[in-house]
């Protein structure tokens, strides 16, 4: 009986290394192809390939080549913000004054403490949405009797630094609703819509229909151009964090009436408080704007009068790997740092997930980074780390949550990236034969469309299914 079960395990290891040694020679021959293609020319390519169930390495190329990752950089601060804060970790955003009442007078300002919550004001949630939000906090504040403020609104967002842009970020981005930055305190996502319109005539100009939410008052130099039908958005703003004035550049195509394209809001903080003044004053509420000196009888502690609680981190992960949203990336990378004890910005983020990787086999010139997710092309990863972090994430108990918020393209469980020139995918894939693998696959400098790019990429992953 024991000589039998022996042969079949010896049997069961021969097959298995049979396979890997048939799939390693498979990718081997795809990436060749794919070096050879002129698309590939100035290209490097690097891939990881594991088994999942056993960590065996089955296939490398340049495994520890750093690259540029693009948004395959979120699985490194998603991963390690499920290890440092927690599953279930909440932002808590916190509506105080440290005044007093009388007589339904309040003699402070009201105060917004903002915890870097990426999700407040975001239409992704039920709880967390502009309405949902403004209406709890001015029903609080009905709540204590409040019927004047000798002061003002006024936001606390001390918790992370000014720089709400990461360095290494581009100009080309940083206007755009992908490059919207991460501060102490977030709202609708920081992010703005504009609604465009364009006549027929290629090379018309293109006028603003209207902006939403209402009351941002920025002002514009509109360089927009109409261009062929099908041409897509190739649109872009240009404006830098607390300014007013910005730039649209580029083209939408012909004879639309509202082309939708979305940008970063350059300052949250102060829209969301004059959001919050307007809703009181419209309740009936006057909101004056020079707070005046407390009468006897200040109250000496803080009242909070309301406590924003966020959904959970795996929810927020859910939409930080699902629809790649890159602020929800910048604010956890600070948060890790916020919650340690350090300044809450990106570079002590940067510096605690180093550290917490080279003590989990991942050394620190393996992860080169310069945000949480990957924006910057400056960023540099191994596709060894990404495959060491992926297999990680495998062994803890959070998995499932984590695996459920991977999207599934062309068949497969994976994070995908994007930028100039790059593209990235990691992620877990079964094949027909039963065996499980984790992978990291990167082409950095290709040349050419990038949706070629993709479809070449899929048919190499293809041979792992």
């Amino acid at each position: 009986m024991r000589q039998n079960l022996r042969l079949f395990c010896v049997v069961l290891l021969l097959t298995l290394q049979l396979h890997a040694q048939q799939t390693a020679t498979q990718l081997e021959a795809a990436l060749k192809r794919l070096e050879a293609d002129e698309q590939f020319a100035a290209s490097t390519i690097a891939m990881y390939v594991v088994n999942s169930k056993t960590g065996q390495l089955i296939y490398q190329k340049n495994g520890q080549t750093g690259m540029a990752p693009a948004s395959c950089q979120k699985i490194v601060t998603s991963v390690t913000a499920f290890e440092i804060l927690g599953k279930d970790f909440r932002y808590k955003t916190t509506l105080s004054t440290n005044g007093s009442i009388s007589n339904g007078r309040l003699f402070s300002d009201l105060i917004i403490t903002g915890s870097g919550d990426p999700t407040l004001g975001s239409w992704r949630y039920a709880l967390t949405r502009e309405e949902s939000i403004i209406s709890r906090w001015s029903n609080a504040i009905q709540k204590h009797g409040i019927t004047a403020i000798e002061g003002r609104v006024r936001i606390n967002q001390s918790v992370f630094n000014t720089a709400t842009i990461p360095d290494g970020w581009i100009w080309q981005d940083i206007g755009n609703y992908y490059g919207a930055g991460a501060a102490g305190f977030n709202w609708r996502e920081n992010q703005f819509d504009l609604s465009l319109s364009s006549d027929n005539n290629i090379g018309d100009k293109v006028t603003i229909s209207s902006t939403t939410p209402r009351g941002l008052s920025l002002q514009w130099t509109n360089e927009l151009r109409a261009a062929a039908k099908g041409s897509g958005d190739n649109a872009y703003i240009y404006i830098a964090p607390y300014t007013k004035t910005g730039f649209l550049r580029g083209t939408i195509p012909i004879a639309q009436n509202n082309f939708v394209i979305s940008g970063a809001m350059p300052d949250p903080a102060a829209f969301t408080a004059q959001l919050l003044t307007d809703r009181l004053t419209g309740l009936g509420i006057p909101v004056y704007s020079n707070p005046i000196t407390a009468v006897p009888g200040t109250r000496q502690e803080p009242l909070t009068l309301i406590t924003t609680e966020s959904p959970a981190l795996d929810s927020i992960n859910y939409w930080f790997l699902k629809k790649s949203v890159n602020l929800y990336g910048e604010a956890l990378l600070k948060t890790i740092a916020a919650q340690k004890q350090q300044p809450g910005n990106t570079d002590s983020g940067i510096a605690i997930i180093r550290n917490f990787w080279a003590k989990n086999g991942i050394k620190k010139s393996e992860l080169k980074l310069m945000d949480g997710c990957g924006l910057s092309p400056q960023n540099r990863v191994t596709t060894r780390a990404l495959v060491t972090i992926m297999q990680y994430a495998r062994a803890q108990e959070w998995f499932s949550t984590y695996f459920n918020a991977l999207p599934e393209i062309n068949g497969i469980r994976m994070k995908d990236g994007y930028i100039n020139g790059v593209r990235s995918y990691t992620g877990y894939t079964s094949s027909k034969d039963g065996n499980f693998y984790t992978f990291a696959f990167i082409v950095n400098n290709f040349d050419g469309n990038p949706g070629t790019v993709r479809e070449k990429m899929w048919k190499v992953l293809d041979l792992l299914k």
